[in-house]
């Protein structure tokens, strides 16, 4: 597909006019553009700063947005290129889903970009990081040990060294936000859950076997939290698979934190 569009591409940086393509299994060219297993495909094509395409002013406020983890949309008139930016505040009927076509209005959703928050730099935070990088997630680790939250070990990845209580108190947590406590220290993983169950993240999970995660849950409700508080908690953390390794426990869990993001209750 990617050939056909750069072509198409090409024509729009000269003429500045916004194109949209559709390509189906009927179209006597789909099979060159990648469409033989069915299907079809709407690709909107626009220049950047002229013509009928989007103004880097707009550009720039998405960026924006992104960066400090703020929703944002654009709708986009398909016959007469004008452009929108819209907000949860406006359109907040827009926000629920990642947008579409709906008549000859294309709506394209920002939500803040999924982040991954783990308490504890050990050994399956080593695998975990990366695993979850890979899927898309900015991922932070927090830790008050220097020597085990180092960029030696974690390469390419934020790291917080301080108490996790008091790292999560200057990060914006919000339902695009999972946290993981892998320390198996109820000096970091207890303040961190309390802390955690106080705002809208979309998965909180922590490592432990059953009968640790029933004695966690003894201690915290003695702490105030309820029992409904206390069971949005995925513990023991991770899918039921089997996993004995580092990387075979890091990779239940992110395919536990997936299966709530991606399966959730209606």
């Amino acid at each position: 597909m990617e050939g056909a569009v750069v072509l198409e591409a090409l024509e729009v940086l000269l003429d500045g006019k916004c194109k949209l393509l559709e390509y189906g299994v009927a179209d006597a060219d789909a099979f060159a553009v990648g469409l033989a297993c069915g299907g079809t495909i709407k690709i909107m094509v626009e220049p950047v700063g002229f013509g009928q395409g989007i103004a880097v002013a707009t550009l720039d406020a998405l960026a924006q947005a992104e960066a400090s983890r703020q929703a944002l949309g654009l709708q986009i008139n398909l016959e007469t290129w004008e452009h929108a930016v819209i907000t949860p505040q406006t359109h907040s009927e827009s926000f629920g889903g990642l947008g579409g076509v709906v008549g000859n209005i294309y709506s394209h959703i920002q939500n803040p970009p999924l982040r991954l928050v783990l308490i504890g730099a050990v050994h399956i935070a080593q695998f975990l990081a990366p695993m979850a990088q890979m899927a898309g997630y900015h991922v932070t680790i927090v830790d008050p040990r220097e020597s085990f939250a180092s960029p030696q070990r974690f390469p390419d990845h934020e790291l917080i060294i301080d108490w996790p209580e008091d790292a999560l108190a200057g990060l914006t947590i919000d339902d695009r936000t999972a946290m993981v406590t892998l320390t198996h220290d109820a000096k970091m993983d207890t303040p961190s859950l309390r802390a955690i169950l106080e705002t809208d993240a979309f998965y909180v999970g922590a490592l432990g076997s059953t009968r640790t995660h029933a004695k966690r849950r003894l201690s915290m409700m003695e702490l105030g939290v309820s029992a409904k508080q206390f069971d949005r908690i995925q513990g023991p953390v991770g899918l039921p698979i089997g996993s004995k390794s580092p990387a075979e426990i890091a990779l239940s869990i992110l395919a536990e934190i997936t299966q709530c993001l991606r399966m959730k209750s209606p």
